[in-house]
């Protein structure tokens, strides 16, 4: 199987959540199992080595394949989560988005300086939710951070915020 038979899959809904969006919905690679695989075996291939300890899934298709590589790695799962969702005590950032602003939120007490952590989510478009999402695990001062997206869309232009992008990878790119 390839990449291409994998963007291949991938199924475009026009003008969601708004008008002039071309929403990208993964759920069609997640419900094949043989397309499931392949993207968690790519997944896997490309962190098996960075000693990750932590795999951060942001809300709410991160928490999809965040789990499905933690479990491969070896590593905790840990959620961020919009404002309200978590139940102990957290930290939030606030950001832009493509069509709003929005705050997410993770657990105070979720990493440690000894944690090597992979962010992931389903996509990056302008880079919004992710660079807040750094900044959240940024706070917590972590051996090093990885960032995995399953497809980018390259138009967008979303690895420019990042300063340090050589750790920002996706599977798919398009």
């Amino acid at each position: 199987m390839s990449k291409e038979t994998l963007i291949q899959n991938i199924r475009t809904i026009k003008d969601f959540p708004i008008p002039g969006i071309m929403f990208k919905d993964v759920t069609t690679l997640f419900k094949d199992p043989k397309l499931l695989k392949e993207l968690s075996d790519l997944m896997y291939e490309k962190y098996k080595d960075k000693g990750i300890t932590k795999v951060v899934g942001i809300e709410s298709r991160g928490f999809i394949m965040g789990p499905i590589l933690a479990t491969r790695l070896n590593a905790g799962f840990i959620p961020i989560r919009k404002p309200g969702k978590l139940p102990s005590e957290t930290i939030e950032q606030s950001y832009d988005k493509e069509y709003g602003k929005d705050i997410i939120q993770i657990h105070k007490d979720a990493l440690s300086e000894e944690d090597v952590v992979l962010i992931h989510d389903d996509l990056l478009a302008t880079g919004g939710t992710m660079k807040a999402a750094y900044q959240l695990v940024e706070k917590f001062h972590t051996k090093d951070i990885y960032i995995n997206f399953i497809i980018e869309l390259l138009d967008l232009k979303g690895k420019e915020l990042f300063e340090n992008n050589e750790k920002i990878d996706s599977i798919l790119s398009i």
